[in-house]
């Protein structure tokens, strides 16, 4: 350590302690700075290995706070994106039965059948034809028995033409009044 000075009588034998104790000083502060050094040096690689070791650690708990915080914000993201395109959709089809009805509306007024009506229609004319294709078949039937090939004479053979000859002028007339007689 430093030892202190201590004032005598004469100048010439307290300059002498005074610079041995100033050397002896310097030389002490010397060897604490060097012993200071070392010290730091043997003990600065394991104290920059612990602060290595502690920012790994601190970088991995700021990673997995940060993908914790990541994962959580895209599954908000996603739920809400889910939530807004179910409310598009329904505002969609709104829209489209509110232009569907407005069509059907002006077409109506217009006096366009709609598409109930035409299959309402084409099934109605399909039980009119089950209903004539039944009666078309029972009239068959009692046509085909009345049908019997008759043995014509030589007087019917003549008698046939002779009505169609009369019977064409007196048509022609009905259909065109200023036709000639």
């Amino acid at each position: 350590m430093v030892t202190k000075l201590q004032k005598s009588g004469s100048s010439k034998k307290s300059a002498l302690p005074l610079t041995g104790s100033v050397k002896e000083s310097a030389q002490q502060i010397w060897q604490a700075g060097l012993g200071a050094f070392t010290k730091a040096q043997a003990e600065g690689s394991k104290a920059i290995e612990a602060l290595i070791k502690e920012g790994v650690n601190m970088q991995r708990k700021t990673q997995s706070v940060a993908e914790e915080k990541i994962s959580e914000a895209s599954s908000k993201m996603s739920s809400m994106a889910t939530d807004i395109s179910s409310k598009a959709s329904g505002q969609w089809d709104k829209l489209e039965s509110i232009f569907e009805d407005r069509v059907a509306k002006a077409l109506n007024k217009l006096g366009v059948p709609s598409a109930k009506d035409v299959n309402a229609l084409i099934a109605r004319i399909d039980a009119l034809n089950k209903s004539v294709q039944k009666l078309s078949a029972k009239d068959a039937a009692p046509q085909a028995a009345a049908r019997r090939p008759v043995a014509r004479t030589a007087a019917a053979k003549t008698v046939k033409p002779a009505v169609k000859a009369v019977a064409k002028p007196a048509a022609k007339r009905a259909t065109n009044p200023k036709a000639p007689a």
